[in-house]
């Protein structure tokens, strides 16, 4: 199968995440009620147009359950993530989350038919180590073992959960289907979070507004239907794997738009990092077997 428009929609829906966190750092709501409405507005736009036009397929009881728990679990990501950051460095929380491509190796190995080669693990610790070098190594020393470590890393399982729960159910199911029902749910979770944490619905300006209606769009819609897409085509450890070139993406975009500074390092690390992903979607083994 020519692999061409699955990698394709997968780099344009990686670009489509990496801008969420530069929308985020402009601080115009907070992080929960931001998340909600990420969710509630891409599928305020989806849902309306997969019953109209009749795209929506109602997929068998098992499906549709995993369907609405890879909402759930979405939901509870975003939730485990907002507080990992909020009481950690954002930094070390990323880190830690970003560690999703080692928990989506461990899973398909036990539960996915298709299990991952010698290039995934080594591409995986390249990329990790770019990740590491790009973050900077005085976050690796300071690293703090507290609630907020462990949530992180909850975050970073939570992640994998959904790529390989998503994985087998788009074997099964088309992609406007799934989105349509994971929207919905971890639109219902996240409002009861919001609910209950007192979290205000309404009252942002109208530049948080158009934020938010962007993040939804752009950041959740378009993204996650490309990158369900090329999940649907693509093995599961190289998506995950893949997803971590926001982080490159992210950081050349905040120098672009927030003056952030782009050394060195940072420079060698996103190498490191695209070289890791590069090994992992080469097919043939690096080394030469006597």
């Amino acid at each position: 199968m020519n692999h061409t428009k699955p990698k394709l929609a997968l780099a344009l829906g990686i670009l489509c995440i990496s801008i969420f966190p530069i929308l985020v750092r402009l601080h115009l709501t907070d992080g929960l009620i931001s998340a909600f409405y990420r969710m509630f507005i891409a599928a305020v736009f989806l849902l309306p147009y997969v019953f109209i036009s009749k795209r929506f397929q109602l997929p068998e009881c098992r499906y549709l359950l995993l369907s609405a728990v890879c909402g759930m679990i979405f939901a509870s990501d975003i939730s485990v993530w907002n507080f990992a950051i909020q009481h950690s460095s954002a930094t070390q929380a990323t880190l830690l989350t970003n560690l999703t491509p080692v928990w989506v190796g461990m899973g398909s190995f036990f539960f996915l038919k298709n299990k991952p080669s010698a290039n995934f693990w080594l591409g995986t610790i390249v990329a990790l180590f770019g990740m590491l070098v790009l973050v900077g190594f005085d976050i690796f020393i300071q690293f703090k073992v507290d609630l907020a470590f462990v949530f992180a890393m909850i975050s970073g399982m939570l992640y994998a959960s959904y790529i390989i729960i998503s994985k087998s159910v788009l074997e099964k199911m088309d992609v406007l289907s799934f989105m349509s029902i994971v929207l919905f749910s971890s639109s219902l979770v996240l409002a009861i979070v919001c609910w209950i944490a007192g979290e205000c619905f309404s009252g942002f300006s109208t530049t948080a507004w158009l934020v938010l209606l962007v993040q939804g769009i752009v950041c959740q819609l378009i993204a996650w239907l490309l990158i369900s897409y090329a999940t649907q085509h693509l093995r599961a450890t190289r998506v995950s794997l893949s997803l971590l070139s926001q982080a490159v993406l992210t950081t050349f975009l905040a120098w672009i738009f927030l003056g952030e500074m782009m050394s060195w390092d940072r420079i060698v690390g996103a190498v490191f990092l695209l070289l890791g992903i590069r090994i992992t979607f080469y097919n043939k083994p690096l080394w030469i077997k006597k």
